[in-house]
């Protein structure tokens, strides 16, 4: 992977896609970057190997005002692996952002006592280092087979920030990873039209079930591998590496 920032200008504040991969809105590893209406791609050199990182104009951060200083002309954030020094600022962040009943949810019941798939745990980080968004992904088993997916989720982002592309960059850093580690297809719960931009779609996952009460149609798939849930079907199961007890909740 190349250490390159790509900066999107322009479009609206969904369409402020931060990567290093190039490829998942349209470009290509030979054309750099990618091709989107009413965006202006531009290329910086990265001083920080690894982070991804983002400049957004005022205008893409609702509620938030430049003149009181909290931000500045713009927000700049980071999107690196997770370390366990943001547990905290990570569990704290989810129960903003999604409030208690997070923990009641059906994924739950297939991250509890585990860890996430191996480099598949990221944060977005501000120029201070304050965790403002968080995505990670999970292995999971599908049905009674020997068939393994990722389940993606919780994907939060600090809720004065909603709408300022830090969960789109999230989303986008972690399925390039997914893909770039061998994985197969990403599984979901959650909003159809907003995760429909990633691609995903309930076409494949009308087979496959949640352990415990979810919306049929939330349940989504992305394949990184054509054909990967072809045949696909039971209930999920979760296949994760388990977790040893730190005192610290790091399930979600």
């Amino acid at each position: 992977m190349e250490n390159t920032n790509w900066i999107a200008k322009g479009g609206n504040a969904d369409d402020w896609l931060i990567s290093p991969l190039v490829g998942e809105m349209g470009g290509s590893p030979e054309g750099g970057a990618a091709s989107l209406p009413g965006i202006q791609v531009t290329q910086q050199d990265n001083e920080h190997p690894g982070d991804v990182r983002s400049m957004l104009p005022p205008s893409a951060l609702p509620g938030i005002s430049p003149t009181r200083g909290e931000i500045g002309s713009c927000v700049a954030f980071t999107i690196a692996a997770e370390t366990p020094s943001d547990v905290a600022a990570r569990e704290a962040l989810l129960d903003r952002a999604m409030g208690p009943q997070r923990r009641r949810k059906s994924s739950e019941k297939l991250r509890r006592g585990r860890l996430p798939s191996a480099g598949l745990a990221f944060v977005a980080r501000d120029a201070a280092g304050a965790v403002l968004g968080t995505v990670r992904l999970w292995d999971v088993r599908l049905g009674e087979g020997r068939a393994r997916a990722l389940l993606l989720g919780p994907l939060a982002v600090e809720p004065s920030l909603k709408g300022a592309g830090v969960g789109s960059a999230l989303m986008c850093h972690a399925i390039a990873e997914a893909e770039s580690l061998g994985h197969r297809a990403i599984l979901l719960v959650g909003d159809a039209p907003y995760y429909a931009r990633f691609g995903f779609s309930a076409d494949k996952t009308g087979s496959l079930a949640m352990p415990g009460p979810y919306e049929r149609h939330r349940f989504l798939a992305l394949e990184l591998v054509e054909g990967a849930l072809d045949g696909a079907s039971g209930v999920l199961k979760a296949a994760g590496r388990r977790q040893r007890s730190t005192g610290l909740e790091t399930a979600a």
